[in-house]
Order: C-alpha cells, then structure tokens, then sequence
C-alpha cells in the first residue's frame, strides 16, 4: 500500500480527533467519524451498495495487515459490527487499534482511488476536511 495514502489516513483520523474531542476518548471512534463524514459523498457517488462494496473490499484488504479487523463485519447499511470499543479493547491493545484503522481507511482510500481515480478523490478529501494538508502528498507517483 502507499505510504501516501497511509499518511493521509493518519492525518484525517488526526483531525477528526482535533475536530471531536469525543474522538480522542476512544480507539475506534475516529475511524467511525471519518467513515461517517465520507458517507454521504460515498453514497451519493456510488449508491448504498457501492459505498457498502467499497467499504467491504477495504475491509478484507485490511484485515491482511490487522487481524483484529478480522471480527468486524459491514452491515447492508455501510456500518460495521464489531467496531464497539468495549468488545475491542478487551481484546486489542490500543496500538493494534490504532495501526488498524489507518490501514482500514488507507485501504478504502486506495479502494476509492482506483475506482474514481486520484484527482477526485483528492477533490473529495478537500471538501471534507479544508485544514488537513495536502500538497505534500505523492499520489500516482508510483
């Protein structure tokens, strides 16, 4: 995977924990407000199931690089099963569930990516998230 896309990841999970200081009190809860802020975009561009399909292509990619990823399931309505913090945390340390949520959300990044193409998938990011930086970033320069 590209360590640009893993490096976005890490700075969209920044901000919404800079953005939500509900975020910072949970492992899993900035992963869930990130996916939470692509949704409606996701949806509007590729429908229910294809913001579900991408979501679930992400997760089994993922789950390759963070096992625990592993126990969760996407339900038919794009969230996921198994992403509660209790039932995580009593089995996960916290930088396991750190690393996995980058790597999950860098996968649906790439996942996008492929399927839109850079340019507006970029275009999209910025929509989202204004503040976060950018310019520094590499994409399709494999």
């Amino acid at each position: 995977m590209m360590r640009d896309l893993r490096d976005l990841a890490e700075r969209l999970i920044a901000e919404e924990i800079r953005q939500n200081k509900s975020a910072g009190d949970s492992p899993t809860r900035a992963i869930s407000l990130v996916i939470e802020r692509l949704r409606p975009d996701l949806m509007t561009l590729m429908g229910r199931m294809g913001f579900r399909a991408l979501l679930s292509r992400a997760l089994a990619r993922a789950s390759a690089q963070a096992a625990w990823l592993s126990a969760l399931h996407v339900n038919s309505d794009g969230s996921f099963e198994g992403l509660s913090q209790l039932e995580l945390e009593t089995h996960v340390d916290s930088e396991a569930i750190a690393h996995g949520r980058t790597v999950l959300l860098a996968q649906l990044l790439e996942s996008l990516e492929t399927f839109i193409g850079e340019a507006i998938t970029l275009q999209l990011v910025r929509n989202i998230w204004p503040k976060v930086p950018l310019s520094d970033l590499n994409f399709g320069k494999r």
